[in-house]
């Protein structure tokens, strides 16, 4: 299969990449006290250097008392922001282009059991699983504190120079407890038997967000019908449900929606071959990310029960992206692996391609 599809430039809200290789965002817990330091600003700068199109850093949380749940997250506001201004630095200084993902955990779990919340934890209707109420669900205030928080977050990406911006709605965090019927059982506006009831929380983080940048820098939406809680789960069933959860947020001023599967090319909908970035495409009419399991043979929830990937076809990922399918396509492990992986792939070097172990969590190569 030919490249030029992976290696022509894309134009977004006036940014254009060089290619249409994203680094996808991948958390790695090596920011102490939520603070980046000069070895994350250094990870980040090697991916510029070896050829992303753009990178997504790691989830990088908003102002709220327990917006993360791991000690070593970084965060997006106060002494972390000079440190994100040398993040930057370093990428544009090898050419490169960055966007923060902001992200606020809700009521999910951390991996480790040492981690204390710093005050009350948000969540829609206090549930950290289907059927399963611990908490207090989020008042009138919290939620609109969080979507200020979601906005103070936004434009301090705009003042520090990056690129573009990302909101983790993704996986069963904040954002998407609220999209999911089986953690917000709320009956008032943020809540509702319907997607687009539940969408609106989102829906007004994202209308933060776009004040918050303004209008010229691309405002990316991740989302995902499976949840960290359960990778069954699902919020459309059909192309009709997702259109009818998706226009809010699209009309709300995503500019790309980055559509999350654990395997990019299982199809959606019965009936199609589409996958999520190909169904959203279609639907929405805007750009789309496509991601999971890009460039390697096992997919990234088994990495962290210790196994390990190797290297693995593109032929399948090209063909779609020739179709126009979807617009841009997200690479996690295997750039973690590598960071010289894009080089590479455009080189025709598939011989010195990494595998991907588990070992290159531990380490920020």
């Amino acid at each position: 299969m030919s490249l030029n599809a992976l290696f022509s430039p894309f134009t977004i809200k006036g940014l254009t990449l060089p290619n249409r290789i994203v680094m996808a965002p991948m958390t790695r817990s090596f920011s102490p006290n939520g603070i980046p330091t000069s070895d994350v600003a250094a990870y980040y700068r090697r991916r510029a250097e070896g050829g992303v199109g753009l990178i997504v850093t790691e989830g990088t949380v908003v102002e709220r008392p327990a917006a993360r749940n791991d000690a070593n997250v970084p965060v997006f506001h106060g002494e972390a922001l000079p440190e994100w201004k040398s993040v930057v630095e370093e990428v544009h200084a090898v050419g490169g282009l960055i966007a923060p993902q902001i992200w606020h955990v809700g009521s999910a779990r951390g991996r480790g059991d040492d981690w204390a919340p710093l005050g009350k934890v948000d969540s829609p209707s206090g549930m950290t699983m289907p059927g399963k109420t611990k908490l207090e669900p989020m008042t009138e205030e919290d939620v609109a504190d969080t979507i200020a928080a979601f906005g103070r977050s936004a434009r301090a990406a705009r003042d520090l120079g990056f690129d573009a911006v990302e909101i983790h709605g993704a996986h069963g965090y904040l954002i998407d407890q609220f999209f999911w019927g089986g953690l917000n059982a709320r009956e008032d506006r943020w809540g509702g038997p319907t997607i687009a009831d539940r969408a609106r929380f989102g829906a007004e983080v994202v209308k933060a967000v776009r004040e918050g940048v303004g209008d010229d820098i691309p405002v990316i939406l991740r989302l995902s019908q499976w949840k960290l809680q359960d990778y069954t789960a699902r919020i459309a069933e059909t192309p009709e449900q997702m259109v009818e959860w998706l226009t809010p947020l699209s009309d709300a001023g995503v500019d790309v929606f980055h559509c999350s599967q654990r395997r990019f090319w299982e199809p959606e909908f019965e009936g199609s071959d589409l996958n999520f970035a190909g169904w959203t495409k279609k639907l929405m009419g805007k750009p789309t990310i496509t991601v999971g399991s890009v460039g390697l043979d096992g997919e990234f929830i088994a990495a962290f029960g210790g196994e390990g990937s190797k290297p693995a076809s593109l032929d399948g990922l090209l063909r779609r992206l020739e179709n126009e399918e979807f617009d841009l396509v997200a690479v996690g492990r295997a750039l973690l692996a590598d960071p010289q992986w894009v080089a590479k792939i455009r080189d025709g070097r598939e011989d010195e391609l990494r595998n991907f172990e588990r070992s290159d969590l531990m380490t920020l190569s």
